[in-house]
């Protein structure tokens, strides 16, 4: 298993692959459908897995061009989306930088530059609807030529549903965003959790009596938000908890947040520097502003006991 960033970082060893595109946000049931297809030619062939996907994702790096605000939430951040990656039987990943450099090759480079000289694929899936290169010539139809005159094969992903409703990620976010986490776990086939690394806040939890941990999340946008019972995952150690997921506008928050504080004395109170995994069990309410932290202060008592109530604990 192995992460390479970017064509220039490609080497020997790298080449001749079955391979995929795409953002595989989430890495969800229909995206293992196509990777355990991708695994089985793979062993046909007798090459290695890969998947190619982008840092940021396209439509981020637009929006940080244009200052809007139009992509959607993250529902894997890099790390987690890896990980996953690599329990589907992926044996590479090859990390694009999408960046002035990449936006600006033509189809025909991108092809010729990523796929034969970089990593000489010999099967590539995409979807029909895939499209790349700056002169926005890359399509489907594109790659069916390409792949005639590189002599690779060419497939294009099946669509995957579940109860006659296509999967995919923007479904994912919208059950997501519903706090229907019963259902994402079936779309995902996986419990949706967030991890990353405990970092130092502003201690605002613990100066009215809430401590909480805060998650780093890189400003990477959220999928949903609100305050939730969740599951807080320290390595075996599990213990309940109530976390808010955005942006906190009671204090002005801007960058996106996760925070999380624990109902029981499982673990010593000292996170930072450790990788906490949040699993989300069920919504508690939407993320409100309320009228000053004295407001505050009393509807994050009233989201412990709703948390508690949902735990079973005294």
């Amino acid at each position: 298993m192995r992460v390479i960033r970017g064509i220039h970082n490609l080497r020997p060893e790298h080449r001749g692959c079955v391979a995929t595109i795409g953002n595989f946000d989430g890495v969800h049931q229909g995206h293992q459908s196509l990777l355990r297809a991708l695994k089985c030619r793979g062993q046909d062939l007798n090459l290695p897995v890969t998947v190619i996907i982008f840092e940021p994702q396209p439509r981020e790096f637009f929006d940080r061009i244009s200052g809007q605000n139009s992509a959607p939430g993250r529902i894997t951040r890099f790390r987690d989306k890896v990980q996953r990656l690599f329990l589907e039987g992926v044996d590479q990943v090859v990390c694009l930088s999408f960046n002035e450099r990449l936006r600006s090759l033509t189809a025909g480079q991108f092809v010729q530059q990523l796929i034969v000289d970089g990593l000489d694929v010999k099967h590539l899936v995409v979807g029909d609807d895939f499209k790349f290169g700056c002169d926005r010539s890359g399509d489907y139809e594109f790659l069916v030529e390409a792949s005639k005159r590189f002599g690779f094969e060419l497939a294009s992903m099946d669509t995957f549903s579940l109860d006659q409703e296509r999967v995919s990620s923007t479904r994912v976010r919208e059950v997501l965003n519903a706090g229907d986490f019963a259902l994402a776990s079936q779309l995902l086939g996986w419990n949706y959790q967030i991890s990353g690394k405990v970092v130092h806040g502003r201690k605002l939890g613990r100066q009215i009596g809430v401590p909480t941990a805060n998650v780093q999340l890189s400003n990477v946008k959220a999928p949903f938000s609100g305050v939730f019972a969740v599951e807080a995952k320290l390595g075996d150690i599990i213990m309940p908890a109530v976390a808010n997921l955005g942006v906190k506008p009671t204090v002005n928050g801007i960058a996106p947040s996760l925070e999380v504080h624990v109902l029981s004395n499982l673990v010593d109170s000292d996170l930072y520097g450790k990788r906490l995994s949040v699993e989300f069990k069920q919504k508690i309410r939407d993320e409100k502003k309320f009228d000053g932290i004295d407001a505050l202060k009393a509807a994050i008592e009233k989201d412990i006991e709703t948390a508690k109530a949902y735990f079973k604990l005294g």
